[in-house]
């Protein structure tokens, strides 16, 4: 049952409207207006509040958003652990850790239930990565002879020599192409510009796409900016991409599961492997924090064992 479901549901639907509804819709305000989040991520956030809120329902009625104890957190986090994996359960206690801070801040009440209660520990996960003969076998079994394969060709090139997530892909002007400086410029998270690098390589696929496909697909209206179009002149969706992307690996005969997402990976690991600086990395990605980009220093161990092998001064007896 959904938390809307629950609040219309109790039998004192003036409580949940007033303190878990109102203070939801609340938060979600602050967090779109304020925080600058993406409708993707308040909609995420919304679901984990929500979670808790058809808890407190269910077990602990008198409970509103004010008067929600530690104890009540710690039940509500028995609970999920039945049901959820570790990584779900932390990232649905990180989001109510940023409710009841909220609350806090606009005065509801004074102390964060949150405070002591600990996230589920959860090993650190290495992300999925090609080798550079495997992106080529990928983006080789693309069909180029086809209008959409071109323009597919063209979305794996800029997502590897870019390091772009699809939202930001999909999100690509025109008007944020920089070819002649050597940039295209990356609406991210939170709607944070950046401007990444494009290589001459890169640049030459988008502009044939450009020149060659594009112009044979009329825009629709609103669309008329963007570079990567459907064949009747429509924004692109994640699932098209994500289908894509699955399609070409089966065809280029990769052993693992890959996604769109495979690709931003592969661009940060293989830019480290030759001796890209992380900072420089962490630029590019639009990680905010550069412990999030130092996961790829993990990716090749034996990679930075030649590294020791080859450089330092003792590396024989």
């Amino acid at each position: 049952m959904s938390w809307d479901c629950a609040v219309q549901g109790t039998s004192n639907p003036y409580l949940y409207r007033v303190n878990w509804e109102q203070a939801i819709q609340d938060y979600l305000h602050y967090l779109r207006l304020e925080r600058g989040l993406s409708d993707n991520s308040v909609q995420n956030y919304r679901r984990d509040v929500g979670k808790l809120a058809v808890f407190m329902r269910d077990h602990a009625p008198d409970r509103s958003p004010k008067n929600t104890r530690r104890e009540d957190i710690e039940a509500f986090v028995h609970a999920l652990a039945a049901k959820l994996k570790a990584r779900s359960q932390a990232r649905i206690l990180s989001g109510l850790r940023g409710f009841f801070a909220y609350l806090i801040f606009e005065g509801y009440r004074q102390d964060n239930p949150m405070e002591l209660v600990e996230s589920p520990k959860i090993g650190r996960k290495l992300p999925d990565t090609l080798s550079v003969a495997d992106i080529d076998r990928v983006i080789g079994a693309i069909d180029r002879s086809l209008a959409e394969g071109e323009r597919n060709r063209t979305i794996l090139e800029t997502l590897y020599g870019c390091g772009l997530r699809v939202s930001e892909l999909l999100d690509l002007r025109l008007s944020d192409l920089f070819f002649e400086e050597g940039f295209i410029r990356v609406t991210g998270k939170g709607n944070k510009q950046r401007f990444v690098p494009i290589g001459s390589f890169n640049q030459g696929c988008i502009s044939l796409y450009l020149r060659e496909i594009r112009p044979h697909w009329s825009p629709k209206k609103g669309c008329e900016d963007l570079v990567f179009l459907s064949r009747r002149g429509g924004r692109l969706s994640r699932a098209l991409v994500f289908a894509v992307v699955k399609d070409l690996a089966e065809k280029a005969g990769i052993g693992k599961r890959i996604s769109p997402h495979t690709f931003r990976h592969s661009f940060a690991t293989h830019l480290l492997q030759n001796g890209a600086d992380i900072r420089a990395i962490q630029q590019m990605l639009g990680h905010e924090s550069i412990t999030t980009t130092e996961v790829y220093m993990h990716v090749d161990r034996t990679h930075l064992s030649e590294v020791v092998q080859r450089y330092h001064p003792r590396k024989t007896l």
